[in-house]
Order: structure tokens, then C-alpha cells, then sequence
């Protein structure tokens, strides 16, 4: 049973970073210099808050500049908030203490910690170093590391002639030999082939159900957040828009299944427009829209009546247009 306490909170958290307008060519430039273009104050991360459980596995989402690389950093003591509180397993992230930084860690997709010249084995032995890990840990970890990620043949590998989905696996294992108890995963998969992907997922949702490590995962592939994650936090422009479980927010936000039947043969329109609202009509196929609370009665109905059907296939909306929509209109 997990425990109720959270391990990370965040109150009140506001982040903006101050830019300035500036004209192209030489003439504007010169200009700057003299008279320099007034700064204008964004804001990244306005007022947000939340609670995360030990064990969790939090799906962190928004689109490009919703602020959600920014709140990672935060959380992880790279990057400094205006005012707010944050507490990870009851510590200050930007207080830069030791301890903490011995007991998270940060996975970028879009940036390396490894050495690009050498093999990985010497960025492992470079991490082995830096949080005292005893050589019996360690070589227990990497066995059980690269078995379970397949990534046995990397070991001596120069990670420049690693491809991307190799690279990702050995930066996933010098994040986490250290057996952090929070990890910060930001786009993971991002450029990966779908083979790649799914190969990172496996691994990530068997570690969390076996060290009960709490993750915080960022990404623009929604397989990855339905894969990995219940629970969902929808940031944009900088607020929270939503947080809770992925089956309220499409319970929620989408009130309609789809009930797509497959005829033997032709039938008319005017007789299938009896049974519901049809939002696609083929000669062999037609779907139909229907509020949750009456799917199992029109499905009864169509079995039930003389309509030449093959087949039946019940679906609940795409996770991607209703995450699209909220964008979108909002909630």
C-alpha cells in the first residue's frame, strides 16, 4: 500500500523570464546598444500547485512553452522560482543539497550526459564515482540494468556511433544506477522509432512497479502517457488545467462512444438513422454516436433486429483529440 504522505508538493510556484523585442539588421542593433529595447516579463509557470504520492507515475503534459520543462527544472533545483514552494522528499530542489542530488534524477531526451567519445561504460564508471557506489552495487545494477533494457552489447560501445534509441537506454541507466527515488523523465522517446519506444516503455513500467520509484514523464507521444500513467497533469500557458485520472478526464470530456457496425451487404440510410445519430456512412460500414449511458441498449438493439450484421466494435474516443480539443477551447 502506498503512502498517503506526498513526496514531492509544490504551492504557489511562479517562474517568468524576462525578453526583449528586438529588431533585425545592423542599423537596430546599433540602436540597442544606446537604447536599449524595453524587457518584457512572461511568465513560464503561473501560481500552479499539486501533490505526488510515493510510487506514482505522473504523466506531465501541455503543449511547446506550456511550462513544462520549466517546472522540472525547478523541481530538480536547475533553474531558481520568483516565489512559491516546492519540497521533493522534504528538500529544497534549488538549495542544491547533496543528499537530494544523491537521491533523484533527470533524464533530458533532448540532451546528453554521457561522454560522445567514449565508450558507455566509462560515463557508468564516471556516475559509479560521483555517488559512492560500492563495487558490488554497481555491478549488480549494470547486470540487471542491460538485461532487462537489452543494452548488454552497448557496454563497450562509443556512444557516437550509438544510434538514438541505443543512446537512450545507457542514458537511462547512468540516470538511474544510482537507484534514485524520484526520476524526472523529460521526452524520453522523443525521435525514437516505434520499436524503441515501445522497448523503453517496457522497461520503465516494470522499474516503477519494482522499486516504487516516483516519475514524473513529459512527452509528446500519448502512447507513452497511456502506457505508463494514470494520473495526468494538463498545464497550458503556464497554469494547471487539469489533474486527475486519464479514465475522468475522458469520462469527462468525452459524454460519446462510437459503435462502428459491419454489414453484409447494403442497407439504407433512412433505415439505420432509426437507431442513432450516424456520423459515417459506407456501403459496408457505418458508424454511430452515442452517449455512455446508452451504448449497451442501442448495441442490443442492433443485434437484436434484422440489420445483415457481420460485426460490432465499440470505441471510446482518441486521448489525442481530446487532449487536442482541450487545448484548444480549454476546460
Amino acid at each position: 500500500m502506498r503512502d498517503n504522505k506526498p513526496i514531492i508538493e509544490v504551492k504557489n510556484l511562479k517562474k517568468s523570464f524576462k525578453h526583449s523585442k528586438r529588431e533585425a539588421g545592423l542599423r537596430n542593433t546599433l540602436k540597442n546598444i544606446f537604447h536599449p529595447a524595453k524587457k518584457t516579463k512572461k511568465f513560464a509557470v503561473r501560481d500552479i500547485a499539486f501533490k505526488i504520492r510515493k510510487g506514482e507515475f505522473v504523466g506531465f503534459l501541455g503543449p511547446n512553452g506550456a511550462g513544462k520543462t520549466t517546472t522540472l527544472k525547478m523541481l530538480s533545483g536547475i533553474t531558481y522560482p520568483d516565489s512559491g514552494f516546492v519540497s521533493v522528499m522534504g528538500f529544497t530542489p534549488w538549495e542544491k543539497n547533496i543528499e537530494y542530488q544523491k537521491r533523484f534524477s533527470m533524464v533530458m531526451g533532448q540532451k546528453s550526459q554521457l561522454w560522445w567519445d567514449l565508450p558507455a561504460m566509462e560515463s557508468f564508471l564516471l556516475n559509479k564515482a560521483i555517488y559512492e557506489i560500492s563495487n558490488e552495487d554497481f555491478n549488480a545494477r549494470i547486470k540487471e540494468l542491460t538485461e532487462l533494457l537489452e543494452a548488454k552489447n552497448l557496454l563497450d560501445k562509443q556512444v557516437r556511433q550509438m544510434s538514438l534509441g541505443e543512446r537512450m537506454k545507457c542514458e537511462i541507466i547512468a540516470s538511474i544506477l544510482h537507484n534514485p527515488e524520484v526520476l524526472f523523465l523529460d521526452e524520453p522517446t522523443i525521435g525514437l522509432d516505434v520499436v524503441a519506444q515501445k522497448n523503453i516503455r517496457d522497461f520503465l513500467r516494470q522499474y516503477n512497479e519494482q522499486k516504487k520509484t516516483t516519475i514524473i514523464l513529459t512527452s509528446h507521444y500519448m502512447g507513452d502517457i497511456l502506457k505508463l500513467c494514470k494520473r495526468i497533469i494538463i498545464i497550458d500557458k503556464g497554469k494547471i488545467i487539469y489533474d486527475g485520472l486519464i479514465s475522468k478526464l475522458i469520462e469527462k470530456y468525452a459524454p460519446n462512444k462510437t459503435i462502428t457496425v459491419y454489414l453484409d451487404q447494403e442497407v439504407e440510410r433512412k433505415k439505420l438513422e432509426n437507431f442513432g445519430r450516424i456520423i459515417q456512412f459506407d456501403e459496408a460500414k457505418v458508424v454511430f454516436e452515442v452517449p455512455r449511458k446508452k451504448i449497451k441498449k442501442l448495441a442490443a438493439d442492433l443485434l437484436s433486429s434484422d440489420l445483415p450484421i457481420k460485426d460490432i466494435d465499440i470505441a471510446e474516443p482518441g486521448i489525442e483529440s481530446i487532449i487536442r480539443n482541450i487545448f484548444k477551447s480549454g476546460l
